[in-house]
């Protein structure tokens, strides 16, 4: 790990940027992440904000965001960003902006928008070489309409649109690899429950310029039907069981930063969400659940890992 200032918990500013008044659901995965990302990030940005649960922090005129918000369609965030780092970069070379004042341009992103809709304007970003941050906040599925399944919804997990028999049968995009295959300055996957992981990632990745792009596992209280108070502990398990891997792509390679040494059994992770409960009552549906853990194994196993 390179050297980082960030060496404990108590290294990580807490409450600067976002308003300590700001509302979300309890137990938002993703509003813990983007918190960390702004305090990390400081005050001069511009948040181009795609449709999703995020832009419910903002209500006309006001925001949370100490520094600029933009709000766009679904689908065009990324093209929005682009519109923000041209302007920036005008008024600096026509003197009307100091370098001193330039901004940080970061988009915001659920996984609906990330993996479908705002693919393609995010795919072109990258191919112009745009320099902006694009996090993507993944609570695996359309969370701000009712969580309907997304690209990004597990094999075996029951949204709204996937109520009965044995849930979703596709396997979640892999978007990690999607985007990467466009090799961007910078890559992560991260988690507001591992925060010093993810603290790293953003301090190595503001030195960089270029796509540096972000996505973020966002436990979802709401839709994926727990406790508020176990989203750190869902985090966690996501990690310690390799449902989550934790890795960056940087200089063509990707790292993985934390190994799980003895994996914990992916029900564990399961088993605590009712998104997963028919897997276990009234019959536990033991194949689909050896599905999901050899996914997992298979992953691992072909990083000899």
């Amino acid at each position: 790990m390179a050297e980082t200032k960030f060496k404990n918990i108590k290294d990580l500013p807490r409450g600067h940027i976002l308003a300590p008044g700001t509302s979300m659901c309890a137990g938002c995965g993703a509003l813990e992440s983007v918190k960390i990302f702004c305090d990390i990030l400081g005050k001069k940005t511009v948040f181009v904000n795609a449709a999703g649960c995020m832009t419910l922090l903002s209500a006309y005129p006001f925001t949370p965001f100490s520094g600029s918000w933009l709000y766009t369609a679904m689908a065009s965030a990324s093209a929005g960003a682009q519109g923000v780092r041209d302007a920036l970069d005008i008024l600096l070379k026509k003197g009307d902006m100091k370098a001193e004042d330039d901004m940080r341009v970061v988009v915001l992103t659920g996984d609906g928008s990330a993996n479908g809709m705002g693919l393609s304007a995010t795919s072109a970003a990258m191919d112009r070489n745009l320099d902006f941050f694009c996090i993507c906040y993944d609570n695996e599925g359309y969370g701000n309409t009712g969580h309907q399944d997304s690209a990004a919804t597990p094999f075996g997990a029951r949204t709204a649109t996937n109520s009965t028999g044995s849930g979703n049968q596709n396997r979640k995009k892999d978007l990690f690899s999607v985007w990467t295959a466009h090799k961007p300055v910078y890559a992560a996957t991260v988690t507001a429950a591992e925060p010093l992981d993810l603290a790293r990632k953003v301090e190595k990745a503001m030195k960089l310029t270029g796509p540096k792009m972000f996505i973020s596992l966002a436990p979802c209280p709401t839709g994926w039907y727990y406790d508020p108070a176990e989203s750190v502990e869902i985090g966690k398990l996501a990690v310690d069981t390799g449902i989550w891997p934790l890795k960056e792509y940087i200089d063509g390679k990707v790292i993985h930063t934390k190994i799980p040494g003895s994996r914990v059994p992916v029900e564990e992770y399961l088993k605590l969400q009712g998104r997963f409960e028919h897997l276990f009552l009234p019959v536990r549906n033991d194949k689909v659940i050896g599905e999901i853990q050899s996914d997992v194994d298979v992953y691992w196993k072909s990083l000899n890992m």
